[in-house]
């Protein structure tokens, strides 16, 4: 596992800000073996814009707590699930849409605060990481990531997924990161950087299981 970033669910936390009410719209040309594909990002990145709650004080409901990390177009029909030791879930609400979230404050590798949200698809990657994660010896836990990788056990996201991560020191002092999943991409599969030394939407990881597109201002 690629050890450039500070492990989360997805690929990693950032303290990149994300202002409130500032839509996002970016649209990605790509090659796939064929004709151009666009693929536009502005489905789950177009309309970001978190409740208005998100940035005050922390709900003391486990529901609305999770909830803060979601796009305010999708948070009334997310699932919300909590996580047990044995890195199975008890389902606290049950959505119509296909965005789950979920508390992860003060887990291994995790802030004082942290709640994240992403397509339900990506449960099975979220225990692996899980379990990974609660190996006490931080050595160990990175080997068992890399070990998983390199022998095919580790648990891909689902393609084009988005990846929401609200965290900090408690719920008065949040930053908002955003990626979205593009499991075994490179540059040459999907015609983007692998750096971001242009200043634009990079691949991260790129040709792992947790290769993912970073976007500035994300």
């Amino acid at each position: 596992m690629d050890q450039k970033c500070t492990r989360s669910l997805h690929g990693m936390v950032s303290d990149f800000p994300m202002p409130r009410e500032t839509p996002i719209l970016y649209t990605v040309f790509y090659s796939s073996g064929g004709p151009t594909v666009k693929l536009t990002i502005s489905a789950v990145l177009g309309l970001i814009v978190l409740s208005a709650g998100a940035f005050a004080q922390g709900p003391s409901d486990p529901i609305e707590k999770a909830l803060m990390a979601a796009p305010r177009n999708l948070k009334d029909g997310a699932t919300v699930i909590k996580w047990k030791a044995d890195f199975t879930y008890e389902t606290l609400r049950k959505g119509t849409n296909r965005l789950v979230c979920f508390d992860r404050s003060g887990q291994p590798g995790q802030r004082p605060f942290a709640v994240e949200c992403t397509s339900i698809a990506n449960l099975d990657r979220v225990a692996q990481n899980l379990k990974l994660e609660a190996i006490p010896d931080k050595k160990a836990s990175l080997a068992a990531f890399d070990a998983a990788e390199k022998d095919g056990t580790r648990v891909k996201p689902e393609f084009g997924s988005a990846w929401y991560h609200l965290s900090g020191d408690d719920a008065d002092h949040t930053r908002l990161h955003i990626t979205i999943a593009v499991p075994g991409a490179t540059n040459q599969s999907l015609g983007l950087p692998e750096d971001n030394k242009q200043g634009g939407v990079w691949i991260m990881n790129s040709g792992t299981s947790t290769a993912h597109l970073m976007i500035p201002g994300a």
